[in-house]
């Protein structure tokens, strides 16, 4: 990939920005005019403009760093330890005119250690998988290869990268299978069942966990695969005081038709031909309290939308923590399960 690939003219939009850095997965697009550097753009940034309630359709001039680091092509040797310095994760090379030459990022080991978070994680693992079928007529749903290993493993090795070492599988639909397979993997982790008897619902097996979980913890279904950074994630729920935080994807669809509105007489109102539309949905991914265990009744179904409506109503915090939409792999059907193998190259 060349350098211009991550070039960004700042009279695009948020949303052009947001596409962008999907597709080149650095998390950083560079302003340029005239092949000169003007500001940066992050990924962080475009999150944080769209919690002020900012638009996808603003110009990026509105959230762009136009105050960015950057180095000259003589001080490229002193790159690594400036960007551990300054806690940046890259950094632009010019020359004496500005105009930009390169740009260093630092290197993935270094990133790894300074993420470490030691959180326990919660992986719903109970469900039927009915929308694989046939699949799951044979595995059950969190055992669905996707590679060399099941999603689950997937999820795990996510987290581990975390130094998350404390796993908790909430079991049900054929769990002597899932048992015997994690059993039978070498680990450095440690892994605990906890089995429905009867199906609780995606939030109501949470209650077999009262009196285990002491501290914040992670929360996902066995489907879903987020690749984003996890400790930004983590210490974004904190400094927030939220009860309950749900990582939300935002989905852009293009209607490839033209789109007819009516009045009430039968006739034409608008006619919008290909209309877009962008909105956050729920990706099945949470940061949470335990108090929220702790509140819940023993043995009931309950969804966690469920819960989550519960707790705005007792008057608790539910924040929303927003990634792009390539950051959100979901195995949930069969085309998508087959998108995921696509996208993690197995």
């Amino acid at each position: 990939m060349s350098v211009e690939a991550l070039f960004i003219d700042e009279t695009q939009n948020v949303l052009e920005a947001m596409k962008r850095i999907d597709t080149n997965a650095r998390q950083i697009l560079l302003v340029v005019e005239d092949s000169k550097l003007k500001g940066i753009i992050t990924d962080g940034d475009i999150r944080r403009h769209l919690l002020r309630g900012g638009k996808l359709e603003e110009k990026v001039s509105k959230i762009a760093n136009y105050h960015p680091r950057y180095i000259y092509e003589k001080d490229k040797v002193k790159a690594q330890g400036l960007m551990k310095k300054w806690s940046i994760l890259s950094l632009p090379v010019v020359n004496e005119n500005l105009e930009i030459q390169s740009i260093l990022f630092l290197n993935d080991n270094e990133i790894g250690r300074n993420h470490s978070l030691n959180v326990p994680v919660v992986i719903m693992a109970g469900g039927l998988g009915t929308r694989l079928y046939p699949y799951t007529k044979i595995l059950p749903k969190p055992l669905i290869p996707i590679g060399e290993i099941p999603i689950t493993e997937h999820i795990i090795n996510q987290f581990l990268k975390y130094d998350c070492n404390d796993f908790h599988l909430i079991v049900n639909h054929k769990k002597n299978m899932i048992k015997a397979y994690f059993n039978e993997v070498e680990k450095e982790y440690k892994l605990e069942y906890h089995d429905e008897d009867t199906p609780l619902g995606t939030g109501g097996g949470l209650s077999l966990l009262k009196g285990k979980l002491r501290t914040t913890f992670f929360f996902t279904n066995c489907d879903v695969l987020i690749r984003a950074n996890y400790k930004e994630i983590y210490d974004f729920h904190k400094q927030n005081g939220n009860m309950i935080t749900i990582v939300a994807a935002f989905k852009h669809l293009i209607i490839p038709y033209g789109v007819i509105n009516m009045d009430s007489q039968g006739k034409v109102a608008t006619m919008t031909e290909k209309p877009e539309y962008s909105f956050l949905t729920n990706t099945g991914f949470y940061v949470v309290e335990p108090d929220v265990i702790n509140r819940l009744e023993d043995n009931k179904v309950m969804g966690f939308p469920d819960i989550i409506e519960q707790q705005k109503a007792w008057g608790e915090k539910i924040g929303v923590f927003p990634v792009s939409e390539k950051s959100w792999l979901d195995m949930g059907q069969i085309e998508e399960l087959e998108e995921m193998r696509k996208e993690l190259g197995v």
